[in-house]
């Protein structure tokens, strides 16, 4: 999944207004192999208030009025990948799902929480999937005073209330996909927790993706500030996470991840991964 922010203040500073420069990205990740394309209007830093609804729809539809487009200009990778690219909407507001979900939207990347059966009957309604991402309290909102006691139990039983809200609001389970929230009302050491224990939410038996991305966590790990600077963390996160299940991952360079997949399949051929049990992310922490 390739990440494309129609926004000004992506925490990874690869965020642009600009149409034209957003649509050119989308399409350069199709041709890198991402077989899903994330647009986000805005960014889902909380130091950063959110953006008017009408704005947000309005970054939305100039992108995707224009993508189809790009699409018929573009070929893919190999010939394994989803193409035309699954196009994912990153957005968390009911009414700009709505907005949105009519111009080729297949997925709604929700980062709220599912707080309620909006999105899901939306979702359920225009036959689109929706993405359930691990989270408490409001989005937009820091959630620094958030301690876990047990951040994987807690995640389990989330799940299973949003599942279940969701298929009783008209949603296919098979067209669900969970997400553990990496770094959202999570400290360094839940990440951690998270990423090594991943394997536990594989019980749902749906997609599971890991947007570890050039996260914090990374960061904090290798003590680097600047988030383009994490790309060799990203990979090992990576790799650790395909190792406990993932099945898609949320990244911002699509090259680096498709070249990682890619050399992964060999192994797999061979029978299995072949990973040690502390592989990734440094190691020692997982």
């Amino acid at each position: 999944m390739g990440i494309v922010n129609v926004n000004d203040d992506s925490f990874s500073g690869d965020g642009t207004l600009e149409i034209d420069a957003a649509l050119a990205q989308a399409r350069e990740q199709a041709e890198e192999g991402a077989d899903v394309i994330d647009v986000g209007a805005e960014s889902a830093r909380t130091n950063r208030g959110p953006v008017p609804v009408e704005e947000e729809v309005r970054r939305f539809r100039e992108f995707l009025v224009r993508w189809p487009e790009q699409v018929e200009l573009a070929r893919p990778r190999d010939e394994i990948q989803v193409w035309p690219p699954v196009l994912s909407a990153n957005t968390w507001r009911p009414e700009v799902v709505a907005a949105v979900l009519p111009s080729g939207v297949e997925l709604v990347n929700d980062m709220g929480g599912l707080p309620d059966d909006r999105n899901a009957r939306l979702c359920a309604e225009a036959g689109a999937s929706l993405l359930i991402m691990h989270s408490v309290g409001e989005p937009k909102v820091p959630h620094f005073h958030q301690r876990w006691s047990d951040v994987m139990g807690s995640m389990e039983v989330f799940f299973e209330e949003k599942i279940a809200l969701a298929e009783a609001a008209g949603m296919q389970r098979a067209a669900l996909v969970l997400d553990p929230g990496l770094d959202f009302a999570k400290q360094r050491d839940d990440n951690l927790r998270v990423l090594r224990d991943l394997s536990r939410i594989g019980k749902f038996g749906l997609p599971l993706l890991v947007p570890v991305s050039r996260k914090t966590v990374i960061g904090e790990v290798l003590g680097i500030r600047e988030p383009k600077e994490r790309d060799a963390g990203t990979v090992a996160c990576m790799v650790a996470a395909i190792a406990r299940g993932a099945s898609m991952l949320r990244v911002h360079n699509v090259d680096a991840a498709w070249q990682t997949i890619r050399t992964l399949s060999g192994f797999e051929k061979g029978g299995g991964l072949g990973l040690p049990a502390g592989a990734g992310c440094g190691g020692e922490v997982l």
